[in-house]
């Protein structure tokens, strides 16, 4: 957000100044006290179990330049001049910032969703469409009714294009989240199972998935997948163009694809009516699942003007943030960390990659519990079940919900198991079962917590 005077902030939100200062600008929206940085405006918003209208003057010691708060009683006890602002509801108030923000700012808009794939997407289009604009893009996993006006009020007149994961887990909530970021262009990566314990069918999901695509006017474009089974259904909800991807039957697909030690090299091919277009491109991670999201950024790229040769080249230059196949190694084992998140689609996939990734030894897959499945639970550890069987050599299962995995790998006559209660017991299976050359794929949901276990490898 660039500098904006108090009683903008106060117009655009709704909120009622009740302490004002003269002089007073705002450059930057925080939610929580711990990150404060002086002249923020501190936010109280309220949750299930806290509220954050009681932490206003810990945000004042640190150095807030102002407060908005949703508590009549929480404002009168704030003994200083600190300039206060009143809301009838904080998250409204936010909400209400945001849409005014949005609409003073001049850039193209990615908006990318779907059930896996959201970040590591997000981060490649922000990477092609880099090769141009200044970009501006969703920091960590913002992308609820939370994080998407945050989001918006990052942005500054001086960035030219944004890229917004918008996220969900309950029905109706994407299209408001979507009328916020008034996408020009949307990626929906795929419509899988996360979150079916609240969406209960893959239809409801690609309903609500659906509503990003919606929001994209008739002069936009919708990236799709060309190997999802919901896409047609979703394509006949668009009024822009709508362009496929994908390793087969697609407007943009990828061949020679080729994994190596450090990322992935593979051929583009651009298939336009009248031509066909080629590069070389390469991303610093494995995975043909990797790839298609690749495929999803260059074309939006495309769609937002960035020539293809441009696309590759800023494609190459992807940062990924860990816990997203990033490699490690240790003692000569070479580690796969895919522990940022699990349902049962990313599962597959990263299974997928543990087979196809080069390695002189064995290959074995650490995999904890998968969350919010619900009646789809029974189904979705079946479904990794096989998989691992399919993909791996030697399986390890961390937490009890993890051992429907291996009930079923065993049912299918796959004997290599060893079952254990927490990361510290993996930790010490693996120090004495992995060896040399071997690949250690080590996923699961984040409510397992998959990633204490590089911590407690022996040193």
């Amino acid at each position: 957000m660039d500098k904006t005077p108090l009683l903008e902030i106060a117009s655009m939100s709704g909120a009622k100044l009740l302490r004002d200062a003269p002089g007073v600008t705002i450059s930057n929206i925080n939610k929580d006290t711990r990150t404060i940085r002086p002249g923020d405006l501190y936010i109280g918003l309220r949750g299930e179990n806290f509220d954050g209208n009681a932490f206003a003057s810990e945000a004042i010691e640190k150095g807030a330049g102002a407060v908005l708060l949703d508590s009549p009683d929480e404002a009168q006890k704030l003994s200083t001049s600190a300039p206060v602002l009143l809301a009838e509801n904080s998250l409204t108030a936010l909400t209400n910032l945001a849409a005014a923000w949005r609409t003073k700012l001049d850039l193209k808009v990615l908006g990318i969703t779907g059930s896996s794939g959201k970040t590591s997407t997000k981060e490649f289009a922000a990477a092609v469409l880099g090769s141009k604009f200044k970009v501006v893009k969703t920091h960590g996993n913002l992308n609820n009714h939370i994080g998407v006006p945050l989001s918006i009020l990052a942005a500054s007149a001086s960035d030219k294009a944004a890229v917004w994961e918008v996220g969900m887990n309950h029905p109706g909530e994407i299209a408001p989240l979507a009328a916020l970021i008034k996408p020009d262009c949307a990626i929906i990566t795929n419509i899988g199972t996360a979150h079916i314990e609240y969406m209960k069918t893959r239809d409801a999901i690609a309903l609500e998935k659906g509503m990003l695509a919606e929001a994209v006017p008739a002069t936009g474009s919708v990236i799709l997948s060309a190997e999802d089974d919901k896409t047609d259904s979703i394509a006949a909800r668009c009024r822009g163009k709508v362009i496929r991807t994908g390793l087969k039957n697609s407007n943009l697909t990828a061949t020679e694809i080729v994994p190596a030690s450090t990322g992935t090299t593979f051929t583009v091919v651009l298939h336009s009516a009248d031509q066909t277009l080629t590069a070389t491109a390469s991303i610093p991670v494995q995975g043909l699942h990797m790839v298609q999201n690749a495929l999803m950024a260059i074309a939006a790229g495309l769609e937002l003007g960035i020539p293809l040769e441009a696309a590759v080249k800023g494609l190459a230059r992807t940062e990924l943030a860990g816990g997203r196949l990033e490699q490690r190694v240790h003692k000569g084992v070479t580690f796969l960390d895919d522990t940022y998140n699990a349902n049962p689609d990313s599962m597959e996939a990263a299974l997928s990659t543990l087979r196809f990734t080069p390695c002189m030894g064995r290959r074995i897959a650490v995999l904890g519990k998968m969350g919010e499945l619900g009646d789809y639970a029974a189904e979705g550890y079946s479904r990794v079940g096989c998989a691992t069987v399919k993909y791996a050599d030697i399986l390890v299962t961390v937490g009890q919900e993890a051992r429907h995995i291996s009930a079923i790998a065993r049912e299918l006559g796959f004997s290599r198991i060893h079952e254990v209660e927490d990361t510290s017991a993996a930790a010490r299976i693996l120090d004495q079962l992995a060896r040399p050359g071997d690949l250690v794929l080590v996923k699961g949901s984040r409510s397992a917590r998959m990633e204490t276990l590089f911590q407690k490898l022996q040193s």
